[in-house]
């Protein structure tokens, strides 16, 4: 791609329409469009978004499932001028009527399946009930009305106040990202990408507009694909999808699957770039992939970002000797309009080797807050190391380091800001839903790691004569926070422990105990398939027992440990079981249940339930 400077994201994808329209744009499931049916029915939403008022540096709110809607809804708004704003439906609703009323998007496109998750009284575009009208106006490109400067999208991130923030990034922002890693990358039309994450987490934006504007193919995995490793990996051969966006613990999880089709001779897949980013990476864990497939293909490349420095900001691709040379979690050097910065508290660089803080300038940094004047003044402060009138520094939190040969390799935090799973969490914000409940005194809350690559949350509370049960915290917790905000486990003291100097010892908080976070009293299993999903449960989780009304999650198990439980039930009992029934009730009994039921099913052959459509609405 050969970048102006000039063209909007949207007109860099009419420019692909133009090129080659009967090239597949977009596929969902058995749902495909090309590149000028997409134009076509983003065309008519946009000139009725326009009608409607939107405009440049409008905003627009997108609460859409995972969908051939949501990228046409997305591209729609950018084309009516606007700047979108992603709600995950999976929001809890009082967070979804927060960033709503924080925001104050003109309007919001929702679908059916989505209405009800908005607070009344916001104005809404319906793309299924509506779509009627929609399609009454033209097909035809509407006249652009945006500049590069104008706003592109508000991205919602974690806030320590316990409100979340929303960054402002620009056309511009997002455009300079790919122009300046196009001749390391050279993505084309031949790409096929897949949109793995949610819309409302910035790699999202990588994954979208990377397909889009180089006229590749853009694959939307289902909710429940992302969540299955085998039905993950088997999309991507049937897809041939060539470049593949992960965070390390996602792709931990995709290597046992792509390894076992590797061994069977089965399916191969077809990717050429596999880029990390979202959480640190250790190389270590990578060693098995290059085991069976080698150093060369697929180029193997990690990256390092944040928001409000537009996804990417270094990148470091992993080369042969990499294991053996490199350590911790190494992220390379900075894309080209970019400069990173390793100071000490007095803004003075640091030595090759030594610890500072990682402070970023250049191109890729986002406007600021939304209507957060002072939090952006803290955090992109004016650069010391410019003579440029208006440059900026945006203070990351992260610590890190130069290596001697150039390379930054990332420590950690410096402040109480958490990744969990590419997940970034402000620990304040947890804190302070926690004090929202009146039976709590005080609260912190830590992110533990008694057992290793297992990172958890933990909160401990103080709680006055009222105090709340576990089961009361979370369901109050539930109401305002996402499910990977919410601790894994609560710990109740009389008091915090204390330093010499009088200031909160985070060290000496003890281990949560696992006995006290469950609803119900210990029962052991009752029969072999309960005996072996226990012991199953057990090892997977780290702790001594499991008892069949045990809830997973009460346990401290997450999406990812799902992952790990649902492998080893389908090589114990050479069965496939549904990824969604682990996550239905999250007991040893009810998935014993559905583990009898569908090797019953598979023994009998009445039922295939590798078939895709069989296999995703199997319900027991």
């Amino acid at each position: 791609m050969v970048y102006s400077g000039e063209e909007c994201l949207h007109q860099l994808f009419e420019a692909q329409v133009e090129k080659n329209p009967d090239a597949i744009a977009v596929v969902f499931e058995d749902q495909q469009l090309t590149y000028g049916q997409l134009n076509a029915k983003v065309n008519r939403l946009a000139h009725y978004l326009r009608a409607q008022g939107v405009g440049p540096e409008v905003l627009v709110g997108i609460c859409v499932e995972r969908s051939l809607k949501m990228v046409i809804g997305i591209l729609s708004i950018l084309k009516a001028g606007g700047a979108y704003m992603p709600i995950d439906p999976d929001y809890p609703r009082e967070r979804i009527a927060f960033m709503l009323g924080d925001a104050r998007p003109v309007l919001s496109l929702i679908h059916t399946a989505t209405r009800e998750v908005l607070p009344e009284g916001i104005s809404v575009v319906d793309m299924d009930e509506q779509w009627q009208a929609i399609a009454q106006f033209s097909e035809d490109n509407p006249p652009n009305l945006s500049q590069v400067q104008n706003l592109a999208y508000v991205i919602y991130t974690s806030g320590s106040t316990g409100r979340p923030k929303g960054t402002l990034v620009t056309h511009l922002n997002a455009l300079r990202l790919f122009s300046n890693t196009q001749n390391e990358f050279t993505f084309s039309d031949k790409d096929v990408w897949t949109l793995f994450h949610s819309s409302a987490f910035d790699f999202s934006v990588w994954e979208l507009w990377g397909a889009l504007i180089f006229g590749g193919k853009l694959v939307v995995v289902p909710y429940w694909v992302s969540r299955s490793p085998e039905e993950f990996y088997r999309l991507l051969c049937e897809q041939a999808v060539t470049v593949l966006n992960l965070i390390p613990s996602a792709f931990r999880s995709l290597i046992h699957e792509a390894v076992l089709a590797h061994n069977g001779g089965k399916q191969r897949h077809a990717l050429r770039l596999i880029i990390f980013g979202g959480e640190a990476l250790e190389l270590q864990h990578l060693k098995s992939w290059f085991d069976h497939f080698g150093y060369d293909q697929p180029q193997l490349v990690n990256m390092y970002g944040i928001t409000e420095t537009t996804v990417h900001v270094t990148r470091y691709p992993i080369y042969q000797d990499s294991l053996q040379k490199m350590s911790g979690s190494p992220i390379g050097r900075p894309i080209e309009d970019l400069q990173a910065y390793i100071l000490d508290r007095y803004f003075n660089l640091q030595p090759i080797g030594v610890p500072g803080g990682l402070y970023i300038g250049g191109a890729g940094l986002a406007r600021g807050y939304l209507d957060r004047p002072d939090l952006t003044a803290e955090r992109f402060i004016p650069n010391p190391f410019s003579g440029q009138p208006g440059e900026r520094l945006y203070r990351t939190g992260d610590l890190a380091r130069y290596r001697v040969d150039g390379n930054i390799e990332y420590l950690g935090r410096t402040d109480h800001q958490v990744k969990i799973r590419g997940f970034r969490i402000e620990l304040g914000e947890i804190e302070a839903a926690l004090l929202g409940h009146e039976g709590i005194k005080e609260a912190i809350v830590i992110v533990r790691e008694d057992n290793p690559e297992d990172k958890r949350l933990v909160a401990y509370i103080i709680g006055n004569e009222s105090a709340p049960d576990i089961e009361a915290i979370r369901t109050h917790l539930r109401t305002s926070l996402p499910d990977y905000m919410v601790p894994s486990a609560f710990v109740f003291l009389d008091h915090f422990p204390l330093t010499p100097n009088g200031k909160l010892d985070r060290k000496a908080l003890p281990a949560p105990d696992v006995s006290e976070q469950l609803t119900y009293e210990y029962v052991a299993p009752r029969n072999p398939t309960e005996a072996i999903l226990a012991d199953i449960w057990a090892e997977v989780l780290g702790i001594e027992k499991v008892g069949i009304y045990d809830n997973f999650f009460e346990l401290g198990g997450d999406s990812l440990l799902v992952m790990q439980i649902i492998l080893r039930v389908s090589a114990q009992f050479k069965t496939k079981i549904p990824v969604r029934a682990m996550f239905k009730e999250g007991t040893v009994e009810a998935l014993a249940k559905t583990v009898e039921a569908v090797y019953w099913l598979a023994k009998q052959n009445k039922e295939d339930i590798r078939n895709k459509k069989d296999y995703e609405e199997f319900e027991l």
